[in-house]
C-alpha cells in the first residue's frame, strides 16, 4: 500500500483536473466552478441513511465488502448558467446542456479517482450519477445527497437539496474506497438555510412552477412529473436525450445558490 500518496488535496486536485480537461475540450461549455470534495470514515453513521433517504438504501459495506471510507464531490455550476436558468418558468436549453455534460463528468471524476486509488493498492466502488432511483418512491438506493449531509459537505434546506459551501446549484458524485482517508468535512455544525437559521426567506418554495415544495417536505411526485413535462413540452429542452430530466428553478436565484457562506 502506498497510503502517503492518498491524501484529500490529491483527490480535491484530481477531481478538478478532470474538470478543467473537460470544459477545455472543443465544442465544450465551461459550466462548471471549483469542485467541493469530502471525505468520512465509513463507520455506523451512516446507518442513518435507511432512516433518512430510503429503508433500502445500500449501505458503504454492501457496496464495498472492504469499505473504510465515503468519498462525496460536488460540482457547482457557474454564475452565468444560474443566471440563464432563472428566467421563465421552463428550464433553459444551456441547464438542459449541462446536465447531459455533467452526468458523464461525474462518471469521469469518480473513475479516476478510483483508478489512482488503485495504483496506491486501494480497492473502490461506485454507482451511476443519476437514475438509479425506485421509479415508485422515487428515491434513490444510493443517495448523493444523503450521503454529502453525513459526510459533511452540506446541510438540506427547504428546498430539499444539499447546500454546500459552494451553494446547492450543481451536481454530486460518490465513491467509496478501502483507503483510510479519516473524516474531511466542510461543514460540522449549523444550518446554511436561511429559514432553517430562523431568517426570513423561502424563495426557493415560490421558485418551484408547480408547488411541489412546502416547509415540511417535497411532493416527489409533482416534481417528477414535471421533469418529464419539460423534457417533452420545452422547445428550450427541444432534441436532447430523452432522460434530461431538468429543471432547476428551485435552486438558482436564491441567497443558497451559490457561496453561502
Amino acid at each position: 500500500m502506498n497510503a502517503e500518496r492518498v491524501t484529500l488535496e490529491t483527490l480535491r486536485d484530481l477531481a478538478d483536473a478532470t474538470i478543467r480537461s473537460a470544459a477545455e475540450r472543443p465544442g465544450s461549455v465551461d459550466f462548471w466552478r471549483k469542485p467541493l470534495l469530502v471525505s468520512a470514515r465509513a463507520d455506523d453513521r451512516f446507518s442513518l441513511l435507511k432512516k433518512i433517504a430510503a429503508h433500502d438504501h445500500l449501505l458503504p459495506g454492501e457496496l464495498l465488502e472492504s469499505v473504510k471510507s465515503v468519498i462525496v464531490f460536488f460540482i457547482p455550476f457557474r454564475k452565468f448558467l444560474q443566471e440563464e436558468n432563472s428566467v421563465g418558468k421552463f428550464p433553459c436549453r444551456n441547464w438542459g446542456l449541462a446536465y447531459q455534460e455533467t452526468n458523464p463528468l461525474i462518471g469521469e471524476v469518480s473513475i479516476r479517482i478510483r483508478s489512482f486509488l488503485e495504483t496506491a493498492g486501494y480497492g473502490s466502488a461506485l454507482t451511476p450519477a443519476t437514475h438509479n432511483f425506485d421509479p415508485v418512491a422515487l428515491r434513490a438506493r444510493w443517495s448523493h445527497k444523503h450521503l454529502g449531509y453525513i459526510a459533511g459537505l452540506g446541510r438540506f434546506g427547504i428546498n430539499a437539496q444539499l447546500i454546500t459551501p459552494s451553494g446547492c446549484a450543481g451536481r454530486l458524485g460518490s465513491l467509496v474506497t478501502e483507503a483510510d482517508l479519516g473524516d474531511h468535512p466542510l461543514v460540522e455544525s449549523g444550518e446554511l438555510c436561511l429559514h432553517k437559521q430562523g431568517k426570513e426567506c423561502l424563495r426557493c418554495l415560490t421558485r418551484c412552477p408547480v408547488s411541489a415544495l412546502g416547509v415540511d417536505g417535497i411532493d416527489r411526485k409533482r416534481c417528477w412529473t414535471r421533469l418529464k413535462v419539460n423534457i417533452t413540452s420545452s422547445k428550450g429542452l427541444s432534441g436532447l436525450e430523452k432522460n434530461t430530466h431538468v429543471c432547476g428553478k428551485c435552486v438558482v436565484g436564491l441567497p443558497c445558490s451559490m457561496d453561502p457562506v
